[in-house]
C-alpha cells in the first residue's frame, strides 16, 4: 500500500489499521455487509470506522472515500474483488510479452525467481525497493515515494534510488539485453505488466473465488481456494524488510491471513466439520489471546464436538484476559456463544455466524 496519497489530503497512513481494511473495501466497492463478513467485524462497525476514515481525511461521503482509494493508488481500476461478481473465478489465458517470467514473493522472507531460478537481490534496503514497486501494481512509483516507503523520516544523504534501481534492473533482465521487468518514465519506476507474478495478487485472486464460491452456496469449494491462499503464505510477510511501507504491509498481510484463516474455519463450521477444526482454531487463540472471534468459534467448535467443558473453560479464560489486559468485558459475540452454549442450544449454535 503506498504511503503518499493525493495532494492537500491527510496520508492514509493517519488511519489507523482496521480503518485502512475498511478503507480498501469500500474503495473495491463493496456494501458495509459484505465488508463485515470479509474483515469478520460487527457491521455496526464498518460504519463506524467509515465515519473515522470521513473524518480524519476530511472527505464528505462514500463516494469521495471511494475517489480517494484510488487517487491514492490503495486500489487500482479493474483490481478490485468486485471484478467478477458471478461463480469461482476461473483464469484465463492473457496475452503476455516475450520473455521469462519473472516471480515475486512477499508472503514471507522477500525472494525472487525468473523462470523458476532464485534471484540474488541484493542488501535489504534494495530489497525494500523491489517491495515497494511489487506492492503498488499496475502505477508508476515515483523516487519520492521510494525515499518515503524505504527509509521514512532518516533520507540516505546520497542519491541512492536510481542507484538500485539499475541494480535491480539488472537482476530483473534478460542476459545482457536492455530489456529488464522495471520501466522507467518521467514520473517514477513500475514493473513491466504481465512480466512479474507476485503472490500477493495471486492471493488476492484465490480470495475472491472463495468469496463468490460461497455466495453460489459452494461452501466446499470456498475451504479449497481459502486453503490455497493461505497456504503462499511462508512465515511472517516481508519478514526483515525495513522501512515504513514494509512495516505498513506487513501489518496489512498479516491481518489479512487471520482474517482469512477464520473465514476458513467458519467455512469449514458451517459444513459441520467441527472436529477438524479444533487444532487450528485453538493455535489461532494462542497466538492471538484476545482475538474475540476466534473464542468464540473455538466454543463453537468444542462444544459441537461434545466438550462443552472445555468450551466454557475457553470462556473463562478470554475474559479474564480481556479483563486484565484490556480492562474490558468480552463482546457481543463471545456473551452470545457463551449464554447458547449453558443453554444447551446447538441448533443455534451451529447457525451463528463469525461476523455476528
Amino acid at each position: 500500500m503506498p504511503i503518499t496519497t493525493t495532494t492537500g489530503r491527510p496520508a492514509v497512513t493517519t488511519l489507523g489499521q482496521r480503518e485502512r481494511e475498511v478503507l480498501y473495501a469500500v474503495g473495491c466497492g463493496l456494501r458495509d455487509d459484505e465488508i463485515a463478513a470479509a474483515l469478520a467485524i460487527p457491521e455496526d462497525a464498518v460504519a463506524g470506522h467509515l465515519a473515522r476514515i470521513l473524518a480524519q481525511l476530511g472527505l464528505r461521503d462514500r463516494a469521495a472515500v471511494i475517489v480517494h482509494a484510488f487517487d491514492c493508488g490503495l486500489v487500482a481500476p479493474g483490481r478490485g474483488p468486485r471484478r467478477q461478481t458471478t461463480g469461482p473465478v476461473r483464469r484465463t489465458a492473457t496475452r503476455r510479452r516475450p520473455g521469462p517470467r519473472w516471480e515475486i514473493s512477499v508472503l514471507g522472507p522477500l525472494t525472487a525467481r525468473r523462470d523458476g531460478h532464485p534471484l540474488d537481490l541484493g542488501h535489504m534496503r534494495q530489497q525494500a525497493v523491489l517491495t515497494v514497486l511489487a506492492l503498488c501494481p499496475g502505477r508508476t512509483v515515483s523516487r519520492q515515494e521510494l525515499l518515503d516507503g524505504v527509509w521514512g523520516e532518516e533520507p540516505p544523504n546520497t542519491n541512492v534510488v536510481p542507484v538500485y534501481i539499475y541494480r535491480l534492473r539488472k537482476i530483473l533482465s534478460v542476459g545482457d539485453g536492455p530489456h529488464s521487468a522495471i520501466e522507467r518514465d518521467q514520473c517514477g519506476y513500475r514493473l513491466l505488466p504481465g512480466a512479474v507474478a507476485v503472490d500477493v495478487a495471486r492471493m488476492e485472486e484465490l480470495v475472491t473465488e472463495a468469496g463468490a464460491a460461497e455466495r453460489a452456496g459452494e461452501l466446499d469449494e470456498a475451504v479449497r481456494a481459502s486453503s490455497r491462499a493461505l497456504d503462499l503464505f511462508r512465515g511472517e510477510p516481508l519478514a526483515g524488510q525495513p522501512g515504513p511501507f514494509a512495516e505498513l504491509e506487513r501489518l496489512r498481510l498479516t491481518e489479512r491471513r487471520t482474517v482469512l484463516v477464520q473465514r476458513k474455519l467458519g467455512w469449514q463450521l458451517r459444513l459441520g466439520r467441527h472436529s477438524e477444526v479444533i487444532d487450528e482454531l485453538s493455535a489461532l487463540t494462542v497466538a492471538q489471546p484476545l482475538n474475540e472471534t476466534a473464542a468464540a468459534m473455538l466454543m463453537r467448535a468444542l462444544c459441537l464436538s461434545g466438550r462443552q467443558a472445555d468450551a466454557l473453560a475457553v470462556f473463562d479464560r478470554t475474559r479474564r484476559l480481556l479483563a486484565d489486559d484490556l480492562g474490558v468485558s468480552p463482546g457481543r459475540i463471545l456473551r452470545r456463544t457463551h449464554q447458547l452454549i449453558l443453554r444447551g442450544d446447538e441448533a443455534c449454535l451451529g447457525l451463528t455466524g463469525t461476523a455476528r
